[in-house]
This record gives C-alpha cells, sequence and structure tokens, in this order.
C-alpha cells in the first residue's frame, strides 16, 4: 500500500515524501542545461500539485481517525456524540461512511492503470485477508484492551463481525469491480453532465445490485419471533432466556428487523455484538439518548445482541465506496479546480438533501445500525463536501500547514486505528501498574491532571482525550513521518 491512503484498504498516489525522492533522481540524471532546468521545474510543479492533493485526502482521512477516537473515548462521557441509539445521525455515526468514502477514492488511484489483472486481483485478494485478520483479533473478543489486561476469546461467542472487517468486505468488491473493469474504462471521458457516470457505468451497476439486493431483503424477508438468553455476570437478568415477538416483514424498528434477522441466522445469535446502542433508546431508559437504568416496562430486545457491522447492513454499504471511487474518477479525469468542485459540490449536497428528505418523510429514516440507504446518501453527501472543503483548503488556497497533523495521522491510520482507537498502546501502559491494575500512569494522568483539577469528571474525560490521545497521536505520527515510519497492509 502506499503512504496511508485509507484505514487499511487501498493503494493510492504517492505521498510527498516519495515524490520529493522522485524529483531528487530526475535531478540526479538530468542536470544538464537550461532546458533541463525548466523540465526540472515542470516536473517539481507537477509533483507538488499531486501531492497537495493526496495531502486533501490523507487530512481527511486523519480527521476520521480523530473522530473516531474522541467519540469512542470520550462518548461514554458525552453520549451524545456517540452513535444514535435508533434512527437520527450524531458525530459517531459519521466515522464508518467516511472511512468507506476515503476507501473508494483511494482506490481510483490505486487501479488508475492496472497493466496485469491477475496480480492486481492477487493483491486485493491478500489484502482482504490481512484486514480480516486484523479486524477479528482486535474487535472479536480476543484483545480487552485497553481495562482489562487479560487475553483470550471463548470460540463459541467469538464475534466475526467489525469495523476492518466492513472495510474488507467493501474494498474486495469495489476493488475487484474497478480491476476487471480496466480494459472498458476511457482514458477520457466526453464532455457532458452525465459523462463520467456513463464512463464508469459498472462500479454505479455493481453499487446498484448491492443497493437492490439489500432493499429486496429489507423490505420482504420474513422476520419470525426469536429467542436469547442474556449473559452478564453480576446482573438480575443474567442467564435468563427472552422471547422477541415478530412475525412481520418490512419492519424498520429495533426488533423486527431483517438486518438483525440475517445476521441470526448467518453467524448465530452468540456471535453477534452484545451491547448494541439501541440500550440508549426511550424505550429502554428514560434517560435516553444517555445511559441510564433499565424501565420497568422496557421490551425483551433492549437486552438482545445486534450486530452494527452485520452482513446485510455491510452489503449497504458498498454504496459508500461507490460513492468515494466516483469522487476519485472526478478527480482523475476533470483537470480544473472548477470543474471538479462543481461536480463534487453537485453530487454531495443533492445526497444530502436526498437523505434529508427520506428521513423527515418517514419513507426511509436515516438508521446507522440498519445502514439504511438515506443513512448512505446523508453521509455519503456529507463526506463529500468535506473531501471538497479539505480540497479548497489544502489545493486552492494552499493552506497546508494547519492541517498537517491530520495529514500525518492519514498517513499511518492503521497504527493510529489499533494503537489509538482500538485501546493497544493504553493497554500496555495499564499493564504497569503499582499494587492494583486501577493505579497507573494512564489512570493517574486522567485523575490528577484533569479530573481532579477541573471537578468534573465529563470535562475531564474529554480534555484528556484531546491532549493525551488526540494531541499525542498527532505528534507521534508527526514523528514517525519523518522518520519515514508506516504500518501499510
Amino acid at each position: 500500500m502506499e503512504k496511508g491512503q485509507e484505514i487499511a484498504a487501498s493503494d493510492g498516489e504517492k505521498g510527498p515524501e516519495q515524490h520529493a525522492i522522485d524529483v531528487g533522481h530526475v535531478e540526479h540524471a538530468d542536470g544538464r542545461g537550461e532546458d533541463t532546468k525548466q523540465k526540472r521545474v515542470a516536473v517539481a510543479e507537477e509533483v507538488q500539485k499531486k501531492s497537495r492533493r493526496v495531502a486533501a485526502l490523507d487530512a481527511f482521512r486523519g480527521l476520521t481517525i480523530v473522530l473516531m477516537i474522541l467519540v469512542d473515548d470520550g462518548g461514554g462521557a458525552y453520549e451524545r456524540i456517540d452513535h444514535s441509539p435508533w434512527n437520527g445521525c450524531t458525530l459517531a455515526d459519521f466515522v464508518m461512511p467516511f472511512f468507506l468514502f476515503i476507501v473508494g477514492v483511494a482506490i481510483a488511484f490505486a487501479l488508475k492503470r492496472v497493466p496485469n489483472i491477475g496480480a492486481a486481483v492477487k493483491k486485493i485478494a491478500i489484502r482482504t485477508l490481512k484486514m480480516l485478520f486484523w479486524g477479528v483479533l482486535l474487535q472479536g473478543g480476543y484483545s480487552h484492551a485497553p481495562d482489562d489486561l487479560s487475553y483470550g476469546v471463548d470460540m463459541k461467542k467469538i464475534r466475526w463481525c467489525g469495523i476492518l472487517q466492513r472495510i474488507a468486505l467493501v474494498y474486495f468488491v469495489v476493488a475487484l469491480i474497478e480491476a476487471f473493469t480496466t480494459k472498458v474504462r476511457p482514458t477520457t471521458v466526453r464532455s457532458g453532465p452525465y459523462a463520467i457516470f456513463d464512463a464508469y457505468r459498472w462500479q454505479w451497476l455493481g453499487g446498484f445490485v448491492a443497493f437492490v439486493i439489500y432493499i429486496v431483503t429489507t423490505f420482504s424477508l420474513y422476520v419470525p419471533d426469536w429467542s436469547f438468553v442474556y449473559h452478564n455476570d453480576g446482573d438480575v437478568n443474567d442467564g435468563k432466556q427472552f422471547t422477541v415477538q415478530c412475525g412481520v416483514r418490512a419492519s424498520l424498528d429495533q426488533a423486527c428487523n431483517a438486518v438483525g434477522y440475517v445476521d441470526r441466522q448467518v453467524w448465530g445469535i452468540n456471535h453477534l455484538y452484545s451491547q448494541p446502542v439501541w440500550i440508549r433508546s426511550k424505550d429502554c431508559t428514560f434517560s435516553s439518548p444517555n445511559m441510564g437504568p433499565l424501565r420497568a416496562d422496557a421490551p425483551a430486545w433492549c437486552l438482545a445482541p445486534f450486530e452494527p457491522e452485520g452482513l446485510l447492513s455491510s452489503i449497504s454499504s458498498i454504496l459508500s465506496g461507490t460513492i468515494g471511487i466516483h469522487y476519485g474518477h472526478v478527480l482523475i479525469h476533470f483537470k480544473g479546480h472548477k470543474e471538479r468542485l462543481k461536480h463534487w459540490l453537485l453530487m454531495g449536497f443533492s445526497l444530502l438533501v436526498l437523505g434529508i428528505l427520506l428521513h423527515f418523510t418517514k419513507a426511509i429514516p436515516i438508521n446507522k445500525q440498519l445502514y439504511s440507504f438515506s443513512y448512505v446518501c446523508f453521509t455519503g453527501g456529507a463526506a463529500g463536501i468535506v473531501l471538497s472543503a479539505f480540497y479548497i483548503l489544502i489545493d486552492v488556497w494552499g493552506l497546508r500547514t494547519p492541517f498537517l497533523f491530520l495529514e500525518w495521522i492519514g498517513m499511518n491510520a492503521m497504527l493510529v486505528f489499533v494503537l489509538g482507537a482500538q485501546g493497544i498502546l493504553a493497554a500496555f501502559m495499564n499493564g504497569w501498574y503499582y499494587e492494583s491494575p486501577d493505579n497507573s500512569l494512564v489512570h493517574w494522568i486522567v485523575n490528577h491532571v484533569f479530573v481532579n483539577v477541573w471537578h468534573s469528571q465529563r470535562l475531564g474525560t474529554l480534555l484528556y482525550v484531546i491532549f493525551c490521545e488526540i494531541v499525542f497521536w498527532g505528534v507521534a505520527a508527526g514523528v514517525l513521518h519523518k522518520m519515514g515510519i508506516y504500518w501499510k497492509l
């Protein structure tokens, strides 16, 4: 993988540091005469243009990693930024579709030229398997980081789905379509508002197939009654069996949707995420959208497992990657800033408005857990607008310096994701404690530098996340960038 083109998935253009090496080679080989000097200037300008373009994408990726750390570690204190309990969209709900959008953009550059389809397919398959491995290792239950210092998972309860697994599926499908259609792709796109869509119709056909599979299954599959056994040591309901009454089709509520039914049938109910965010919904607690005591009249499904990165919802998420690769194709074929931004912003705002209309007309609510079509449109439009904003700031206006820390994080996204967002470094630090595990350096900093100083658990936690996690990883990623160290799959 070229340096930091998405969290763990795709190649992109060379990063700025690699371009600098290439310029050096040009100067060494051709450093003769005025013509050569002009050539070097032209090459340097072209390199600068490309590196800025990559910087905008890296900055967007870095922002997404920062959002993930903020909502994962700060969402417990400020639950309004955590995932929406069901319908709606919060700050946390933008993270996954932003990643998938960025994966799509980067694939367009990585597979801009495919000289050997067999080698490309092999590379795509190997990278997909690597992501699946890391996904199961980090989120399957083996790692209990950062607070629990033990490791290991009961294979009867291992979680097969997760963030990297979803990214792997989207990457695999979108990249394969891009690789196999290399011979029918145009080198130039004719003029016209729909020419770019026609030129890459196979990519859109792939997204449409995913959309049809999702919509048909969601609204036609019969969901019968189902039961589960609740497991939570020390809880009054531990070991009890509950039955959820369904017997319906086309339901988009928590209990009886087709998304959950497919996962229960494919993976088994014991292999799903055991702490779904819907327990913060109004049906389950009066404290909604915050965590609170379970209502006395709470329905049985409040305690049930549900997989937010499940199979059917992941099929729907292929559309996020399809939207992203379209933005990448625009970047490749449209050479002027005005052309690119006109197309990007028009599509971005159109998707945003479509998602809002579907939600507020109650046709298809915006729902991250179901990865609904309105959610795809709303977050895909938002991603396009954010990328456009970074492009304007970094490429058009040349304001690269203020966003360098985001670029550095984005270029080492996999490393920051594993060590930071998944708490592996924090777990390592917590492993060195004095007398008891809750008396480690991390706990001391949280309590004595932030919580006690500000006399607030919530504010202290938020400040710790900002300064000791986000700022720390920005500096660390910058140091690693200067040293030329990147973790790539």
